[in-house]
């Protein structure tokens, strides 16, 4: 409860103002107002990316939220349909009775959930990097309550089978075939006073079965839904949570309306979303792999029997790589100028440009779209090199080229120098772009 003061300073003729409290002659007015909280009822959906080796070309989230509701007891079923159902924490209950044979379906027991696709925006839970995800409900169910039997309801003339009477009692809707365009979903639960139900809900569904009979009164209890989702692309993701939410609006005339007659006991929904990206960045070197010896083209025969110059003094490392998501490459180097490592002769005469190139497998292209084939690496992170992911690619081989250009070549042979050359390089593959 809030309390409001408002300090009136006006003098009164008499001091017996009635309904003011008085301090001599100038009168203090309490205004009372009181402030209910809106009502709203949350649930909790997670998905999870992970690179399946044996699966490279299905870049897909996977549902993890646990199934409960109708799911929960057919998940096959469930699954050919990539719907999945969960319970939410709200019930509805009728204000009035409802008429027999009543013509207007908001006064009846009307579902009309959101069926259209919503997007919402997930965000990472360090970086702030956002992504859209889409959502609709695809189902809808509950179980529904009766003030009394259902032969009771009908009177006479009702069946004694229980499935049979609350057709009857719904004008020869069962509740397991539903009114048109909801669609069947199988597998109901009936007893005298209630029975279960849950409908598929194709895009722009208003289902609404007519009572037959009067009923006094109407309760939805255990209320579920399906979902399907249209998640991002996980490729184009960051490893980490997503996470966002979606709140819908519950009564009538709102997202989930259940016409007049039914009211919730909750006015919002809110789904909460979390995303999981496990992203996978491993390069596998081979044995010996960390060691690069540079010669030319060929061997060192033609030099030495010939005294014709190498062309280049080259290497080609080939690794392995697997990643589903972009990366960056650069190189640290021992020693370097500009953005090109060099490597230097025993006694540091002078150094000479070391250049390295990377060549990655199909499935690896540069920002534009375009393969990678020998493409020149710098040193520093400030030059890296972004390479992305068109699906994911698991242990395929990839090239580091390792290349003195000609024109040193020709300095490192020439009579006043002829010296062994050495250096130390780092190559980085770099999951954090």
């Amino acid at each position: 409860m809030n309390y409001f003061f408002l300090h009136k300073g006006i003098r009164l003729s008499a001091c017996n103002a009635i309904g003011l409290f008085l301090s001599g002659c100038i009168a203090w007015l309490l205004i009372l107002s009181t402030s209910v909280p809106a009502r709203a009822a949350s649930i909790e959906v997670t998905a999870l990316f992970k690179p399946d080796p044996a699966n490279p070309m299905r870049n897909e989230f996977t549902n993890t939220t646990p199934y409960s509701g109708h799911c929960a007891a057919y998940p096959v079923f469930c699954d050919q349909l990539s719907i999945f159902s969960i319970l939410v924490p709200i019930e509805f209950n009728s204000i009035a009775p409802i008429e027999a044979g009543h013509s207007d379906r908001r006064k009846g027991a009307m579902f009309n959930p959101p069926t259209d696709w919503r997007p919402l925006q997930v965000v990472h839970e360090t970086s702030g990097a956002r992504s859209t995800l889409e959502v609709r409900i695809a189902s809808i169910g509950a179980r529904y309550h009766l003030p009394d039997t259902v032969q009771n309801i009908i009177g006479e003339g009702a069946p004694a089978n229980n499935s049979l009477a609350h057709e009857m009692l719904w004008s020869g809707y069962n509740w397991t075939f539903p009114p048109s365009p909801c669609a069947y979903t199988g597998g109901m639960y009936v007893e005298p006073t209630w029975r279960s139900f849950f409908w598929l809900t194709r895009p722009g569904s208003v289902c609404a079965p007519k009572a037959a009979y009067r009923i006094e009164s109407l309760r939805y209890n255990a209320l579920q839904i399906g979902y399907e989702l249209r998640t991002p692309d996980p490729l184009k993701m960051e490893t980490g949570r997503y996470v966002g939410t979606y709140t819908y609006g519950v009564g009538p005339g709102r997202d989930f309306d259940m016409g007049d007659i039914m009211l919730p006991s909750d006015d919002s929904l809110s789904i909460n979303f979390i995303l999981d990206v496990q992203h996978t960045l491993k390069v596998d070197i081979p044995p010996g792999g960390e060691k690069v010896r540079l010669t030319p083209a060929g061997g060192w025969q033609s030099w030495l029997h010939a005294g014709r110059n190498p062309v280049s003094l080259f290497r080609d490392q080939t690794f392995h790589i697997s990643a589903s998501s972009r990366f960056k490459m650069y190189v640290e180097c021992e020693s370097w100028a500009t953005l090109e490592c060099v490597i230097e002769d025993a006694i540091g005469r002078r150094p000479v440009e070391l250049q390295i190139s990377v060549s990655l497998p199909n499935g690896l292209t540069d920002q534009a779209g375009q393969p990678v084939k020998r493409r020149r690496l710098r040193a520093g992170p400030t030059g890296a090199q972004i390479f992305q992911p068109g699906f994911y690619v698991d242990r395929a081989p990839g090239v580091l080229h390792f290349e003195v250009p000609k024109e040193e070549v020709e300095w490192m042979l020439s009579e006043k120098v002829q010296s062994p050359y050495s250096g130390s390089v780092t190559v980085i593959w770099d999951s954090e772009v």
